[in-house]
């Protein structure tokens, strides 16, 4: 072993793993300067790279949680989406869990939109063009709803992205679609909130534009930083490093952080307030695909909130975050997912309660897609594992043999700040005839 790397594992093990204790302050510092000028000395950069630590099996564990925390969340919430819009759920309407529910999410545009993403990445890399994601998901055969549908519409129609989600040709592009389903994009990224940011500039802008964009770089920012941390409350503040914070969409959510503050045991009063201020107030529905004065609002940041509900006053208990983001109401499917599949990246499999997995079909495919659940937890962990070593990480062999990744510390850079009623130009980005000629299926048709 040469100098360098010996003297980059003392950086990884003893002073990144290893918090200073008992130790004072103004020792710690001293020794850890001291070896970064060791660092120096053999030709490293002046501030070495800092890394965390993610056993394969700990990763494998957390994101097989992420993945059934989304199929749990979006099953037991399914029956009541949309059924109350601006009013709470009562509480004895709230489906009682039956563990075989969980196998409807095989069918649910939350999962198997995800999956075209996954697909494009596994077969075309991470360096995959845009204009390619937009031909793979102009070539899906689901039924797709609001941005989903009117993305997938212009891409059928020669509008390549980023004009497919451009408002001026897309009136969804402030609506919940990539938020849904950004799930993947923490998944496959675990710590690298970047990467997250990254993926949403390559695949939610197929169908979305600013706080529609923002929902789900948000939603892949709480994924990547719940590999290692446990707080809600910081994985909330993680996401919303990872989008502009002029956007309103931030501004929501730092809303509900404070409000959650001033009444963290009802989360009915916050509910009231996100209600008064992000639903009724037209002033936050400036590109509502319904009207500003409709009861139905899918708005990407008005669901995001209720993310954020049942994250904060779940509690750390899955089933309280789900029925919290539940009984919120509008998207009262969508949002439980995302609230659940962060939390159940979280918990990990291995902690998630019996009652919720014990049914899941191993053997059926996610609609429309080539992926069993298994399949999924196989991909993820190829895209994962080339994901650390894309960001610059490594990938080490611990004394008992086990698959260690490092994985360096990201500051996430968000996004230029755009908003669906005062948009930017378009790119006037059109598919050749010969990606034309790639794209089987008109507009319309699924």
């Amino acid at each position: 072993m040469n100098a360098r790397v010996r003297v980059n594992r003392i950086v990884y093990r003893d002073v990144i793993n290893r918090p200073c204790q008992s130790r004072p302050a103004r020792f710690c510092w001293p020794v850890l300067l001291a070896i970064l000028g060791i660092v120096n000395l053999v030709g490293s950069p002046v501030m070495a790279q800092q890394f965390r630590r993610l056993p394969v099996s700990v990763y494998r564990d957390k994101m097989s949680g992420g993945w059934l925390g989304q199929m749990i969340g979006v099953a037991w919430g399914g029956p009541t989406e949309f059924h109350w819009r601006g009013q709470i759920i009562p509480a004895d309407q709230m489906p009682q869990w039956r563990p075989e529910m969980i196998n409807s999410a095989f069918d649910q545009d939350d999962l198997y939109v995800e999956m075209t993403f996954l697909r494009t990445l596994e077969v075309h890399g991470w360096d995959v063009a845009s204009r390619q994601a937009g031909i793979d998901f102009a070539n899906s055969r689901y039924r797709l709803w609001h941005a989903n549908r009117a993305g997938r519409d212009n891409l059928r129609n020669g509008i390549a992205p980023p004009d497919s989600g451009h408002p001026q040709f897309n009136k969804h592009a402030d609506d919940i679609d990539y938020q849904i389903e950004a799930d993947f994009s923490g998944l496959i990224s675990p710590g690298l909130p970047q990467l997250v940011i990254e993926l949403g500039e390559k695949f939610g802008r197929l169908m979305n534009y600013g706080d529609g964009l923002y929902g789900g770089q948000f939603v892949g920012g709480m994924y990547a930083a719940a590999f290692f941390e446990q707080d809600p409350v910081r994985i909330v503040q993680a996401g919303l490093a990872c989008i502009p914070a002029e956007s309103q969409y931030a501004e929501c959510i730092r809303d509900v952080l404070r409000w959650y503050e001033q009444s963290p045991e009802n989360w009915e009063a916050t509910w009231e307030k996100i209600e008064q201020k992000y639903n009724r107030n037209p002033a936050y529905r400036r590109f509502s695909c319904t009207g500003a004065q409709s009861d139905f609002n899918i708005d990407a940041k008005l669901n995001g909130a209720y993310i954020v509900m049942g994250l904060l006053y779940g509690k750390g208990d899955l089933s309280q975050t789900v029925i919290v983001s539940t009984r919120c109401g509008q998207d009262s499917d969508c949002n439980p997912s995302n609230a659940a599949g962060i939390l159940g990246t979280v918990l990990g499999r291995s902690r998630l309660p019996r009652e919720l997995t014990s049914a899941l079909d191993l053997t059926r495919k996610f609609s429309h897609t080539p992926y069993t659940f298994g399949d999924v937890l196989a991909v993820s962990e190829r895209l994962a594992r080339q994901a650390v070593l894309r960001a610059g990480g490594k990938i080490e062999l611990a004394p008992d043999g086990e698959e260690v990744w490092l994985i360096p510390v990201q500051t996430p850079r968000p996004s230029t700040l755009e908003q669906c009623w005062e948009p930017g130009p378009v790119a006037n980005s059109r598919f050749t005839p010969e990606e034309m000629a790639q794209i089987k299926f008109p507009p319309g048709e699924t």
